[in-house]
């Protein structure tokens, strides 16, 4: 049975960078798992202690119990304004009462112009959520416009060779 992986994309644009880096990561995984990727975690409410209880709003329920029955994560995300889009940190926040994170194996893709400190930021959340990262399931894609095509092909040898090592050792 293949694994199943959960798909967050940190990008809320429609077409973004990401989502074809999303759809190539999925295509060089062939059938070794099955994805769903998140609808979009645009759809989320504002984190809120005060409603993070029993039950939990509709969409963070969704969106937990697609988290609980995900073999794995992948997190394909540009960087905002030097940091991590909104949308994405506040997805992460909905789990930390949950633990739904803890032990659960991620792929790292940060995918923008520089996008250094937005991975080093997840990076950092990402720990603390108790997530299972490491160097190897890590991909940081500079200048990510350039490296991706309107076909979801990533057409530098190097970002594709780092995908395809991140993503064996994902999987």
């Amino acid at each position: 049975m293949p694994l199943k992986i959960l798909v967050l994309n940190g990008s809320t644009r429609a077409k973004s960078t990401n989502g074809l880096f999303i759809e190539a990561i999925i295509r060089l995984a062939g059938d070794r798992a099955q994805f769903t990727v998140f609808s979009s975690v645009a759809e989320l409410p504002h984190f809120n202690p005060d409603v993070d209880i029993d039950p939990a709003p509709p969409e963070v329920a969704r969106f937990r119990k697609q988290l609980r029955e995900a073999d794995g994560l992948l997190i394909c995300t540009p960087e905002y304004a030097m940091g991590v889009p909104g949308s994405l940190k506040n997805a992460l926040d909905w789990t930390v009462s949950t633990a739904d994170l803890r032990l659960k194996p991620i792929m790292l893709v940060t995918a923008s112009l520089s996008g250094e400190k937005a991975q080093r930021s997840l990076l950092e959340t990402l720990t603390v959520l108790e997530g299972k990262l490491t160097p190897e399931t890590t991909v940081l894609v500079q200048f990510a416009r350039t490296k991706v095509d309107a076909e979801a092909n990533v057409t530098d040898a190097p970002a594709l060779a780092d995908l395809k090592r991140a993503l064996d050792a994902f999987l």
